[in-house]
């Protein structure tokens, strides 16, 4: 089933297999009701990955910052990227009546690419303007990502950005400002699914920084 969802002036198709309740998130995006793909726990530790490094509240600077949208498809059935990837134990998490919102605190680490709601947003924020693939993504996430394999889920991989069917390794992927990224894994390959987004609170366009703790 395809809804269509109106949330603050966007238009956003969904594709529901199972109808997955909806939801508004703290970022201003909706969050959907469906299985994490794989959990944030195994995001990397703190250490530098492929030039990206990982780092503390005290030296939060960021020059470059824009959103992606990534969806995954499993056999057909939407499961979503977790909130917390790229974040480092022990984070702070922030509890707003739209839900939770995980940030760095005084006592870890960010990584330039990460999540902080589980609603499919990935943030870039990094000190310079610069290109990131959705391998580097999942490289600090500690998942798996291939033409094969996308983190513990197998079979044939298909990567859609803003509508257009990519060929290559899913890991060359670009990360482009405010782009939309669908990954479909498995027997069932989804028509892609466009999914309109604008990030607004405290991670809102034309921020230098997600973090909420302090002001």
């Amino acid at each position: 089933m395809v809804l269509v969802l109106v949330v603050a002036g966007t238009t956003t198709a969904v594709l529901l297999i199972g109808s997955p309740k909806l939801k508004v998130g703290p970022e201003g995006v909706v969050v959907l009701n469906v299985p994490n793909l794989a959990p944030a726990s195994t995001t990397q530790s703190g250490k530098t990955v492929d030039g990206i490094t990982c780092r503390p509240l005290s030296k939060d600077a960021v020059k470059y910052h824009i959103h992606v949208h990534v969806a995954v498809y499993v056999n057909g059935r939407q499961q979503r990227l977790p909130a917390g990837i790229g974040i480092t134990k022990p984070m702070v998490v922030q509890h707003f009546a739209s839900g939770p919102f995980d940030d760095v605190g005084l006592s870890d680490c960010l990584y330039w690419l990460h999540t902080h709601v589980a609603d499919g947003i990935v943030h870039v924020e990094a000190p310079m303007k610069q290109s990131f693939t959705l391998g580097q993504f999942f490289y600090i996430w500690g998942q798996p990502l291939g033409p094969n394999q996308v983190g513990p889920a197998k079979g044939k991989v298909v990567v859609y950005e803003n509508g257009k069917r990519l060929t290559g390794n899913p890991r060359s992927t670009p990360l482009l400002p405010h782009a939309d990224i669908q990954i479909d894994v498995g027997n069932t390959v989804v028509p892609f699914q466009p999914f309109a987004f604008n990030v607004s609170g405290a991670c809102g366009q034309g921020t230098l920084s997600c973090t909420t703790t302090t002001t």
